[in-house]
Formats: C-alpha cells, sequence, structure tokens
C-alpha cells in the first residue's frame, strides 16, 4: 500500500507487536494513522441519529434514463475532489421516468458522501433540489451540529488517507459500506471555540464564493444571449439545405454544420446589428501548445511541488468550464519551451470536454500547456479583447456549437483550419467591458491584512459583491490553503494560528 503523509509505517516493532499481528512481517499490516491529538470524535458522533436505509439513494436502472425530465437522478461523478458543490453534467446528472423518483428531502446544506468508487468524495448541497435524488453509492448525512466543521475535514487529505486505509482493494470499483463512519476527527485542544469558529468560517467562506463562481458564469452567458438577442437585424431566420457551395466551403459532408438548430444559431450570431467578425479578422493568432514528448523536447520532470526554474504546467483537461485551473503541475525542463503571456488564452481543443478556456491574466513567468491546447494570442494585448473572446467561445461551447464544429472520434478535435468560420459578434467595448468584468475586475484587491475573525464575514462579502470568476477563484484558493493549514495544526496537535 502507498504511504501517504498521515498513514505511517513504523521504523522498527517489538517482539509483541509481530505476536499480535500471528508473525507476519508485511509493512502494510503494521501501518497506523498518524494521528497526534488524542482529542477527537468519530464522524458517526456527528450524526444526530444513526444512518437508515432512507438516507442511502437507489438504483433506478439504465432502463428508466430519458432524455428529458423533471426528476433526475445524481451519480457519484457529481462529487470532485477540487469542489464543495455539485458538479451537474451529462454524465453525472440523468433525467429519469417519473415512476421510478424516490424523494430524498434533498436540501440546502445537506452534505453528500460517496460509499463506491470514489470513496469518501463529499459535496454540499447550494439549494433544496425537491426533484432529484441520489444513486445508491450515495448516503445523505443527518447533520446539524459542527456540519462546515466536518465538511472541512471530508474534504482533506487526512480524511481520505484514513478511509483509504480501511477500505480493502477492490480490482475495480471499491465498496467502502459505511467505514467512513469510523473514521476519526479530531478537535483543538487549545482555543477551541474560536478555532472551531474559524474553521467554518474559512469553509462557508469558500462555499460561498464556489457559488459567485457559477453564478457568475452564468451572468456571462445570460448577458451574451440577452445582447444577440436585443440587437438583431431585420432578417429572418429561414432553413434551406446545404448548397453545393456551402458544401466546397466546408468541405465535409458527414458534419452536422448543416443541421436547422446549428443554422439558426449561427445566423443569430451573424444578424448582429454590429456585424461579425473571424477570430482572425479581431487579430488573433492561433497556435497548438507546447509538444512535450520526450522525443521533441527530450527528458522531463513532472512534479505537484514547485520548485525554481520549473514550468508551471496549465493542461485543458484541468480547465474547468468555469474559466478556472482545478490543478496545476510543474515541470522541469533545460529547453527553452513556448511559454505563455498575460492575455493569451488556453482553449481544450480535444476529447468529450473540449471547449473549456482559461485567460492568463497576471504577468506570471514559465506557464506553458501541451499540445492537446490551441494558445489564442494578440500581438497588441488588450486583456479585455482577450476576456470577451474567452466568454463568447463559453456562450457557443454552451449551446453546443463547439462539439458540432469538432471533427473526428473520442470527443473530437476542434482543428484549427475551422476557426475561420466561426462567427464572433463585434459587441460594443462597452459591452465587453461589462462582460469582461464579470471574469476580471482588475481594480479589486484583497486586504488580508484588515480581516479579523469578527469582521471577515462582512469585509470578504464586499469583496465578493465586485469580484470576478478570477478573483473569486484566486481568493477561494488562498482560503483553502489557510483551512488545510489550519487542519494540519489541529490534527498534529498545534495552536491555529487564527490569521487571514
Amino acid at each position: 500500500m502507498k504511504q501517504g503523509i498521515y498513514i505511517k509505517t513504523p521504523q522498527s516493532v517489538n517482539f509483541s507487536s509481530v505476536t499480535q499481528k500471528q508473525y507476519t512481517l508485511s509493512a502494510k499490516q503494521y501501518m497506523e494513522l498518524d494521528l497526534q491529538n488524542n482529542h477527537f470524535k468519530y464522524v458517526k458522533d456527528f450524526l444526530e441519529r444513526d444512518l437508515t436505509r432512507k438516507d442511502l439513494g437507489t438504483e433506478v436502472g439504465s432502463r428508466n434514463y430519458i432524455e428529458y425530465s423533471k426528476y433526475s437522478f445524481l451519480r457519484t461523478k457529481a462529487l470532485k475532489s477540487y469542489s464543495y458543490l455539485p458538479d451537474f453534467n451529462k454524465e453525472s446528472l440523468l433525467h429519469i421516468m417519473p415512476s421510478s423518483f424516490v424523494n430524498m428531502n434533498l436540501k440546502k446544506d445537506d452534505i453528500i458522501i460517496s460509499k463506491d468508487g470514489n470513496i469518501g468524495e463529499a459535496i454540499i448541497l447550494d439549494k433544496d433540489y425537491p426533484n432529484m435524488m441520489l444513486c445508491g453509492a450515495l448516503y445523505k448525512l443527518p447533520i446539524i451540529k459542527y456540519k462546515y466543521y466536518l465538511l472541512s475535514f471530508l474534504k482533506h487529505p487526512f480524511f481520505k488517507e484514513q478511509l483509504d486505509f480501511m477500505v480493502p482493494k477492490g480490482a475495480t470499483l471499491r465498496h467502502a459500506k459505511t467505514l467512513f463512519l469510523d473514521c476519526k476527527i479530531p478537535f483543538p485542544n487549545q482555543n477551541k471555540e474560536k478555532s472551531v469558529k474559524f474553521i467554518e468560517v474559512l469553509m462557508q467562506a469558500i462555499i460561498h464564493k464556489e457559488q459567485l463562481i457559477k453564478k457568475r458564469h452564468a451572468k456571462i452567458l445570460d448577458s451574451i444571449e440577452a445582447e444577440l438577442t436585443a440587437n438583431q437585424k431585420n432578417n429572418q431566420f429561414v432553413f434551406t439545405l446545404p448548397t453545393l457551395d456551402e458544401v466546397k466551403k466546408i468541405n465535409r459532408l458527414d458534419t452536422n454544420l448543416y443541421r436547422k438548430s446549428f443554422k439558426e444559431n449561427v445566423f443569430k450570431i451573424k444578424n448582429y446589428k454590429n456585424g461579425f467578425q473571424t477570430i482572425g479578422d479581431a487579430g488573433f493568432i492561433l497556435s497548438r501548445g507546447q509538444n512535450l514528448q520526450v522525443s521533441n523536447i527530450g527528458d522531463s520532470i513532472y512534479s505537484n511541488t514547485y520548485y525554481p526554474n520549473f514550468y508551471t504546467l496549465m493542461l485543458p483537461k484541468y480547465i474547468s468550464k468555469y474559466g478556472i485551473v482545478n490543478k496545476i503541475g510543474y515541470l522541469g525542463n533545460k529547453n527553452e519551451l513556448k511559454v505563455l503571456k498575460c492575455g493569451d488564452l488556453i482553449f481544450g481543443a480535444e476529447g468529450f470536454e473540449k471547449g473549456r478556456s482559461i485567460v492568463i491574466i497576471e504577468n506570471t513567468q514559465n506557464i506553458i500547456t501541451n499540445i492537446h491546447g490551441i494558445t489564442i494570442h494578440k500581438k497588441n494585448i488588450n486583456i479585455q479583447e482577450s476576456i470577451f473572446i474567452k466568454c463568447f467561445l463559453d456562450y457557443i461551447r454552451y449551446l453546443g456549437m463547439i462539439d458540432l464544429y469538432a471533427v473526428g472520434g473520442n470527443g473530437g478535435s476542434l482543428a484549427q483550419s475551422y476557426w475561420s468560420i466561426i462567427p464572433f459578434p463585434k459587441f460594443p467595448k462597452s459591452k465587453q467591458k461589462e462582460i469582461s468584468l464579470l471574469y476580471h475586475n482588475p481594480d479589486l484587491a484583497y486586504q488580508t491584512n484588515n480581516f479579523t475573525l469578527d469582521n471577515f464575514v462582512k469585509e470578504d462579502s464586499l469583496f465578493n459583491e465586485d469580484a470576478g470568476i478570477y478573483e473569486l477563484d484566486k481568493t477561494l484558493k488562498y482560503l483553502k490553503n489557510i483551512l488545510n493549514k489550519s487542519i494540519d495544526d489541529i490534527v498534529h496537535n498545534k495552536n491555529v494560528n487564527i490569521l487571514f
């Protein structure tokens, strides 16, 4: 078994321990949880009552999956390690037959935990979901007191390593049953009341920022839709079958570009009163990301920890649909690689989740991506224009157009040759600024020096009012680092430093 941060193998054992283990000399048998704090509760101690069958979801069977219904079925894929809220997509939330729906009375702030597959992964619900049920691998935990304190530990490696250590290794799918209830959750021994409040305040602030990121993204999409709809020319859309010239221009027969819904969306963009342009007309240049194969750049060192002179690696697969990065890696290589600059975009051009993009906001050195990403660059950098292009790409991805432009199997790829037929509306500068501020507000500063435990919620809320997605994500990660450090201090029986 792989040794983690909190699961340790002793350097030596005494004879009585060997006897108790029936004379086995397997190192795995002597691994134990490295918890230096004896003041703890078990997860089950947080529950207001014992778990029952009604707290566990139900499998409805694939025969009850339908294309659309007001009733839905939440799967374990909605629970992500990097997110505190459910991640809804076509694979994680399925529409089901009304007759198969089981009402689980899912309410805002309910904590959901997975017992199978991604065992121990947990989320909190951001609102009531009266028409949603859980799959048979998910439990709803009946918790009232210390809810956010518990959630902060459930998302921390300390809990996950414990559970991983307790659950037998499966060949494919692992089953934790209710073993998670026996995991230990330590409490601070010094300054307990304020330390617990500090943990819970941080946890609530992080959740709130994640909620706001989703709301800002939805507002971006709504703003683009509203601007297009309200400013159409007098022309009316009329669907026609493709002409010979159209087929010659696209040079494809096996394509969805001739379907009615796609043509209608394209018409709406091209019929915008201020006109439209291509990405090239807007002054942007497209190129592939760095080829990281050994045959191209030689040997490299990959790391999850930063080292001086290493490249910061932003891979398209870790970019979320909101334009933030869920995971960053680092790469050491002796060569001068293709780096990104402030104002450049990374666009994930391949796979089933293609179309996700991010703008490089700060002048951070040595940022690279791989060949699966398209980099979009403008010689005369204008961050506002770059952000607008990114936001509009989000919009056409939301409409499903990115998938229709793509070619090939395994999710397809949006080749550079097809970018010339993607129309971008010429929104006024004022509207572009309004939309770009929802993603990035350059005039905000997070005044952490002024934060105290008493005023933090108010000051953080004031900051959030004008923060864009970039600022919300940056401060979320900042608070998450403080939270994880504080949890680590509690585990090791150290005093929690209540500082923002």
